[in-house]
Order: structure tokens, then C-alpha cells, then sequence
């Protein structure tokens, strides 16, 4: 049970909330795990087999408190709130921003912001991690595409209009990529270019599954904050298309490059582990499919500090952070969206 800023995210597994007095009471086969006053609640978000009392519940409907219920991984189930609810405002609000570009411009500037600046980090963390054992030519490589990364952020920064956003945010995935190949040290596995719909080898399997994991923890934390997953600012609107929780994942995909990377790297998959269709589209098996879930639970349970919430928090957490300062700068109670900068 972790309280971040208003919001109480429960992930003990079969713990059950109640009401005592004025605060949220955690316990655990009838012990008191946590207390937290509710007075300073917006909301509750449930991860799994997590209980809500009767009276509790009725409290937060009362009181503009919204009870989120997502499954242990993180996909969105239901949410519970009162008669009267701020979402309708809260989406029409989102829905203005989505039709004026001087106000969605700004949020796209910030998503591919924090994208490029976390695409840098990867390259940072890897020279520091390694530094000892890479060649010249490869450092100076991997320095060249940092210093590159480094002066598309001023770039970026200068940027007017969306059109020219999306090709600097296309030119600064290719100075990253290029480099990608430097990052696997495990000879089973090469990395020509990044592919996509169909992956064709097993590194761009793994990317594409793993971003698809993130998008639906990005589209369960825009739901729980109240958001439209749908409506988007950086991606364009299509039918049935997650566009907020596709902007939402950008500042992320490279820190998930990470994640794929030390699975490859530490040998838990191998060439094996992966099958090749007649159409050349390369896909995880089933049965390695265990041992990926493992290692991505195992990394959402790993800690990472949050700087704007100055806490540190699970990795898995993270998605609904940055939904909740998505909502509170379209509500306008914050001027802008702020993305998770990787330190």
C-alpha cells in the first residue's frame, strides 16, 4: 500500500480495505498492514485481489474518491465512483485541448522530450556500464549518437509546428537505432534495422511485444485517471486506436529497449525461444512466453525514482503517474505535462 500525492495504490495481494474512524485501514489475514487518512484521498487504485469493504466504498462515492480495479499485471477491470464525477469534464476539457493545436503542440513537445532524453540515457547508462570493455571505435560511435541525441533535444526544443516535431522525433530514432546493434553482447542474437508489422528477427519480437505490453499499462492508467485512451495528441485519431496511451508509452520505449536488452544479454531467452513464419514474421513462443512474464513482473516490481513525485516507486507504477500529471495539466491545475525523465 503506497500513498503518491492523492492517489493509494494497493498491490498487496489479498488485502482487504476498510473504513476506521477517517482513514483507509490495509489488513492482511486480520492484521493491520497500513493506515492512511482519507481525508487526503482523490482516488484508490487496486491491483489484483485487493477487497474494498461496503462502508469504504461508500464513503469514496460520497465523497468524489474513484475506486480503480485493475488485474495483478496492470489491465484496466472497473472503476467505481459516485452519482457526480469530474471524468465528463476532465474529457471535454481533453477533447478541446485535442482541437487546438496551440495547446496540444506543447504536450507533444514534452512527450518526445522526455523520449529522446531517455533514448540518450540508454546510450549514457550503456558506456558507463561497459566503458571498460568497448573498443575505441565503438565508443567514440556510441558518443557521437549522444552528443547527437543532446543537440536534437535543443532541436526539438525550437520546433514550431507538429509536422516538423514528427521528423525530428523520426530523425532521432534513426541516430538511436543506428547504434542499437552496439548495445547486444550475446552473439546468438544481431539487430539490422528496427521492423515493425511484422517484427523479422527476434530483437524487434521482443520490442514489439513488450511496447504492446506497456501500451495496454498506459491505456489502464489513462482510464483510471479518467482519461479517453482514445483520444490522442501525438498520434493521429483512428477507430478503436489507443492514441493517448500510444503518446503516453513514447517516454517509455526506451527504457523497455533496456529491459529487452537484459534479457537478451543475460541469455534468459535464446535463438530457441523464437519461430519464424512462412511471411518471414518472427514471434515469441508460447512456452518462452513464461519466462518473459516472469522477467517483466519481476521488473515492474524493481524501484525507480519519480522525480516530479520526489518518491521512488515500482517501475509498474510508473504509467499511472504519468496519467495522473496528463490529467492534472489538462485540468488545469498543473501548466504543463511533465515526462518521466530517466536519471
Amino acid at each position: 500500500m503506497r500513498p503518491l500525492k492523492n492517489t493509494l495504490f494497493v498491490q498487496t495481494q489479498g488485502a482487504w480495505l476498510n473504513k476506521q474512524g477517517e482513514n483507509v485501514v490495509m489488513n492482511i489475514d486480520y492484521e493491520v498492514k497500513g493506515r492512511v487518512p482519507i481525508h487526503k484521498l482523490d482516488a484508490i487504485v487496486c491491483f489484483g485481489q485487493v477487497s474494498v469493504s461496503p462502508a469504504l466504498m461508500a464513503h469514496c462515492t460520497d465523497n468524489a474518491i474513484t475506486i480503480t480495479h485493475l488485474n495483478r499485471y496492470g489491465k484496466f477491470q472497473a472503476r467505481i465512483e459516485g452519482a457526480v464525477s469530474g471524468n465528463v469534464l476532465l474529457r471535454r476539457e481533453q477533447y478541446r485541448i485535442s482541437d487546438d493545436p496551440e495547446r496540444f503542440q506543447p504536450i507533444c513537445h514534452s512527450v518526445i522530450l522526455g523520449k529522446v532524453h531517455n533514448q540518450r540515457q540508454v546510450i549514457r547508462r550503456y558506456l558507463r556500464d561497459y566503458k571498460n570493455q568497448l573498443d575505441d571505435a565503438t565508443t567514440d560511435k556510441l558518443q557521437s549518437a549522444q552528443k547527437r541525441l543532446e543537440h536534437g533535444l535543443h532541436k526539438i526544443l525550437a520546433t514550431k509546428n507538429l509536422p516538423d516535431l514528427l521528423g525530428r522525433e523520426g530523425e532521432m530514432a534513426s541516430i538511436y537505432f543506428s547504434v542499437f546493434p552496439q548495445f547486444i553482447r550475446n552473439p546468438d542474437f544481431s539487430f539490422p534495422k528496427r521492423t515493425r508489422n511484422p517484427p523479422t528477427d527476434a530483437v524487434n519480437a521482443l520490442l514489439s511485444f513488450t511496447y504492446t505490453l506497456m501500451t495496454h499499462d498506459c491505456r489502464s492508467a489513462l482510464e483510471t485517471v479518467g482519461l479517453d485512451p482514445s483520444c490522442g495528441v501525438f498520434h493521429q485519431l483512428r477507430p478503436g486506436r489507443p492514441s493517448l496511451a500510444l503518446d503516453l508509452v513514447e517516454e517509455f520505449r526506451p527504457i523497455v529497449d533496456r529491459f529487452v536488452l537484459s534479457l537478451i544479454n543475460k541469455k534468459q531467452l535464446g535463438k530457441s525461444d523464437f519461430k519464424t513464419e512462412a511471411n518471414g514474421a518472427v514471434w515469441l513462443k508460447d512456452e518462452a512466453r513464461q519466462t518473459f512474464f516472469k522477467a517483466w513482473h519481476d521488473r515492474k516490481q524493481q524501484t525507480i525514482y519519480h522525480e516530479w513525485f520526489e518518491e521512488t516507486v515500482p517501475f509498474g507504477l510508473l504509467p499511472h503517474l504519468q496519467a495522473t500529471i496528463m490529467a492534472r495539466h489538462i485540468r488545469g491545475d498543473i501548466d504543463a505535462y511533465i515526462p518521466f525523465l530517466w536519471k
